[in-house]
């Protein structure tokens, strides 16, 4: 059993997209464990959206173990609306909107990383795991190890995901944060 919460894994876009972009989605599955990935309809509806820009979307909607939930009881909908008050503009972030809500609902845990996100998520109570504390979770659980979250990591920038180091920071920047465990 790992030290991480059991709560299952509701995850945005953002986190999906360069995963799979990056050859890396098979790494969420691993960190999940035997919690539930989970991605909502308005998630889906994005990859979907970008599907003929981004052919590599297709694999994240092909995967048979993410599931996908829609949001329809009375509180998942308030919910929604409250975070969607703050969140959404047109059509950007609904489905940071209806990850937070379905998280918040179901005690699950939001996969989010961009930093309007996280702070309703902080600001509403909700439990949340950016992908990079994700990742480093799994390290100190033995999951993973820091070389290999490191080239990960170094993928995900050639995606263009920002992440708050340059290509070959990861490891210097998660001891610098006491997010792995120092080197022996």
């Amino acid at each position: 059993m790992t030290s991480q919460s059991e709560s299952d894994l509701v995850v945005d876009t953002g986190p999906l997209s360069h995963l799979a972009e990056a050859g890396w989605l098979s790494v969420l599955r691993s960190v999940a464990g035997t919690r539930t990935v989970i991605i909502t309809d308005a998630v889906v509806a994005e990859l979907r959206q970008g599907l003929h820009a981004n052919p590599h979307l297709q694999q994240v909607l092909d995967c048979g173990w993410i599931v996908r939930r829609s949001l329809s009881t009375t509180a998942e909908l308030a919910a929604f609306a409250q975070f969607a008050g703050r969140l959404v503009a047109g059509s950007r972030n609904l489905g940071e909107a209806e990850v937070l809500a379905y998280a918040q609902v179901h005690g699950a845990t939001a996969v989010i990383d961009d930093g309007a996100g996280r702070r309703a998520a902080r600001d509403a109570g909700v439990d949340l795991q950016p992908t990079l504390a994700l990742l480093c979770h799994a390290i100190r659980d033995g999951l993973l190890t820091v070389p290999m979250v490191s080239d990960l990591a170094d993928h995900l920038l050639e995606t263009k995901y920002r992440l708050p180091f340059e290509n070959g920071g990861f490891e210097d920047w998660a001891n610098r944060n006491g997010l792995v465990p120092p080197p022996t």
